[in-house]
């Protein structure tokens, strides 16, 4: 069952109309790291999750709260646009460089939405249910979650700056520490699974399970010009798990065959066997 209350969870509210930042705050809302997004994956994952009822509540208590943010996101967009009219479009294209970057205001603000959000981004591309994940296991589910708030908070530290619009960078402000702390809460979460089941997923698939590819499991193959990562922490040392030790390979080798497919049958009309006629 879910509840809604009137109240935005913080104040919206903008220093003056814009209607451009309105459409680059579309990427937010329904972009690929947006708000939709994260709301969308939050709580199919946990609709379907199975263990611990506590990340199940935590999945809800937060996938419900980014329902919030879509709606402090739609409002912030609204009181953007208040005012706005194709004049306003036509005002934005004196400016070549604003023109060329943006192309003026959105046109389904005002043909679609009648001045409202949109579940698009900030290009109108709808927003698209293959950008979530819930696969199921927790761990790799939460290093997902981490994922999309590290890239969701990315952009909207872009947009922070791309305004002098001190109320809409206010806004952001709560979004930003909300955004950080809900990495905070991944960070935790995928700490206590790795202590349970260890740093690989899936943990059910262990190393033995692999048989004669256990060796290349800690192998770095260098097959770019250069041998700068040779540098890193991956490259040399022993694995997170400790099950074993890196070994950089400088000149990797192939170990495959040459792949020599079938011609396939002609009635596939490949035309691979067919000969080429001429005619007199």
């Amino acid at each position: 069952m879910f509840r809604h209350q009137k109240e935005l969870q913080f104040e919206v509210k903008v220093d003056r109309p814009d209607p451009m930042l309105a459409r680059q705050i579309q990427e937010v809302l329904g972009g690929q790291f947006g708000e939709m997004t994260v709301m969308m994956q939050y709580l199919f994952q946990g609709f379907n999750c199975r263990g611990e009822e506590k990340y199940k509540d935590m999945l809800m208590d937060i996938g419900t709260e980014e329902i919030g943010h879509v709606e402090m996101l739609c409002s912030l967009i609204s009181q953007l646009l208040d005012g706005a009219s194709p004049e306003d479009q036509a005002e934005a294209a004196k400016d070549p460089a604003t023109a060329a970057i943006m192309g003026g205001i959105n046109p389904q603000h005002l043909l679609v939405s009648g001045l409202g959000g949109l579940p698009t981004n900030s290009n109108g591309v709808p927003w698209n249910g293959s950008y979530i994940v819930a696969s199921g296991n927790l761990l790799a589910d939460m290093r997902s979650n981490l994922h999309a708030e590290s890239q969701g908070r990315l952009q909207v530290a872009r947009l922070y700056h791309m305004t002098k619009d001190e109320g809409v960078r206010a806004t952001f402000r709560k979004m930003l520490a909300r955004d950080r702390y809900h990495q905070y809460q991944w960070m935790e979460a995928i700490n206590e699974l790795e202590e349970k089941n260890g740093v690989v997923v899936p943990a059910s698939f262990p190393p033995e399970a692999e048989k004669e590819s256990q060796p290349e499991a800690y192998e770095f193959w260098n097959l770019s010009e250069g041998a700068e990562s040779e540098e890193g922490p991956w490259a040399t040392g022993s694995a997170p798990d400790g099950s074993g030790e890196y070994v950089y390979i400088k000149d990797p080798v192939a170990k495959g065959q040459v792949p020599n497919p079938e011609i396939p049958d002609t009635s596939l009309h490949h035309d691979l066997t067919r000969k080429k006629v001429f005619s007199k």
